[in-house]
């Protein structure tokens, strides 16, 4: 074989193995462990960045939905049929017949109908008119304060279904607002019995009040009869009627 096909040959062989080697170094993996252990440490701390999120988002919406709970508004108000009742209550009072509440007009019927003394000129027929219309501002004073106290026995059945809607309505009171919207109306209709009370205890007040004056009027008027029953002597003759007294 001559030197010029060895060195052919020779030169074909190396590019061979050249060429063959390089393949089988590229397909080969190499594994990095602190490379690995950097990556799953990444990973589970953005894992638990997510769970962290995940929790507060969770807890906005518990709070979102309290905060909701404790804003809603209660569902049942008692607080028109309570201005219903109040305004009943007051009309019956504004109907007083005769002698009204009004402080004025007091002031008048009594200097009028209810004098502290009779002039000796009084004749017997006015006399015996304001013992009239004495007699019947008692009557009537009686009768206005029966008619209270009818109207708030008639509120107690609609207190009473009131009273059992506000507790039942205090009890599933789902929030804040609820329970204290409840607790109010309580309240508003306690002061609306109180109201109730107070009216009747100012009818029968005032019938009493009436009568009491007419009896010291009738009094001051039999004085006035026995006077001049002294200055006329037994030819006077009382005017009045057994009724009035």
């Amino acid at each position: 074989m001559s030197a010029n096909r060895r060195h052919t040959m020779l030169a074909v062989v190396l590019a061979v193995v050249v060429g063959a080697g390089t393949p089988v170094r590229a397909q080969m993996t190499v594994f990095d462990p602190s490379n690995y252990s950097q990556t799953v440490l990444t990973a589970a701390r953005a894992l638990q960045q997510v769970n962290n999120q995940i929790q507060s988002l969770q807890n906005q919406a518990t709070s979102l939905i309290n905060e909701a709970r404790n804003l809603a508004s209660l569902p049942y108000s008692a607080l028109e049929q309570l201005q219903q009742t109040i305004g009943q209550t007051q009309q019956l009072l504004t109907q007083a017949q005769r002698i009204a509440y009004d402080v004025n007009a007091i002031d008048q019927v009594f200097t009028r109908a209810y004098p502290q003394s009779y002039a000796s000129s009084t004749s017997s027929p006015q006399l015996i008119a304001d013992a009239q219309t004495r007699w019947q501002n008692s009557l009537a004073g009686f009768q206005d304060a029966m008619r209270v106290q009818a109207g708030v026995v008639q509120n107690l059945d609609r207190t009473r279904d009131q009273i059992s809607n506000l507790v039942s309505s205090s009890q599933s009171a789902t929030g804040a607002l609820q329970a204290a919207q409840s607790g109010n109306q309580l309240i508003a209709l306690q002061t609306n019995q109180l109201a109730d009370l107070t009216a009747v205890m100012a009818s029968i007040a005032r019938a009493q009040s009436l009568e009491s004056a007419r009896s010291v009027a009738s009094q001051a008027q039999a004085r006035e009869q026995l006077e001049r029953f002294l200055n006329y002597g037994p030819g006077y003759q009382a005017q009045t009627v057994q009724i009035f007294h």
